[in-house]
């Protein structure tokens, strides 16, 4: 089987024999999960968002290249076909808003345990990305909408299995990849990390944040080191970071104390940089 998709040949969403093949390489945990393929489109996130309301229930949208990708606060997610694993996954939570709080951290945990099991141990960055080697393997963006009962999560992902010259100097900073794994069949890769993901969507849904906190805090790429809080270049706060609480706020000891900072659009940089 190719390491490529196989995508249907219009290019729409479709139920593509790559899509066939995800289904039954699935757990149980994914198994009610649909799955659709799409050679190419803006953002697999606002395709979903768009369509939450008639959905019957969790959707996986894979697209082979985003030309319009995002990332958190606005940003934007530069990738190059066959180069970046992306998705979304549309999930209905029974719970308000507020129990969501968390919820990127807990995605996290999940690809980072299991990519582990495929031979890629990687660390979390607060508040939602994957780093290998110390540089960005992998980005969250988690966005919700209202339901009449409930509230749908859109956890869209973006993961560098390969890093061309052009990509990386289009995005101007260092950035890690996991060439070995783009040489896995796509279907085999996307199967391991959508049964991690629908079973810890469905323990988050019961359980909150609390009960992964203790397994992010094993993964935490800054653990006592010293970091600075930063919003749109503005350095907020300084200190020694000390993992995340019940609730996935960060722990913060800082000059005048512990402080346990929320996550918001601030973003986390060693204080070294």
């Amino acid at each position: 089987m190719s390491a490529d998709w196989n995508f249907a040949a219009s290019g729409a969403p479709s139920i593509a024999p790559g899509a066939a093949a995800i289904t039954a390489r699935c757990a149980a945990s994914a198994a009610h999960v649909a799955i659709e393929l799409v050679a190419e489109t803006g953002s697999t996130n606002a395709d979903l968002l768009a369509r939450c309301a008639t959905l019957p229930g969790p959707t996986l949208l894979i697209a082979g290249q985003q030309t319009a990708g995002r990332g958190r606060a606005g940003r934007s997610w530069l990738s190059a076909p066959g180069a970046t694993l992306m998705f979304s996954l549309a999930w209905k939570f029974k719970g308000p808003l507020q129990q969501l709080v968390g919820l990127p951290l807990a995605v996290g945990v999940a690809l980072a345990e299991a990519l582990a099991a495929l031979g890629a141990p990687v660390r979390l960055k607060w508040p939602n990305d994957l780093l290998k080697d110390g540089d960005k393997l992998a980005g969250i963006l988690v966005e919700t909408q209202a339901a009449e009962q409930g509230v749908w999560a859109v956890v869209g992902v973006g993961i560098n299995l390969l890093m061309p010259d052009a990509l990386e100097n289009a995005i101007g900073r260092p950035v890690a990849a996991l060439p070995w794994l783009a040489q896995m069949p796509r279907e085999d890769l996307m199967a391991a990390l959508l049964n991690r993901l629908a079973a810890t969507l469905a323990e988050f849904d019961d359980t909150g944040f609390a009960a992964f906190s203790e397994r992010w805090n094993r993964l935490h790429a800054h653990q006592g080191l010293a970091v600075a809080i930063v919003d749109r270049g503005q350095v907020l706060q300084r200190g020694v970071a000390l993992g995340v609480d019940a609730l996935g706020r960060l722990l913060l000891d800082g000059a005048d104390g512990r402080v346990a900072v929320i996550s918001g659009d601030v973003s986390l940089r060693p204080a070294t940089r």
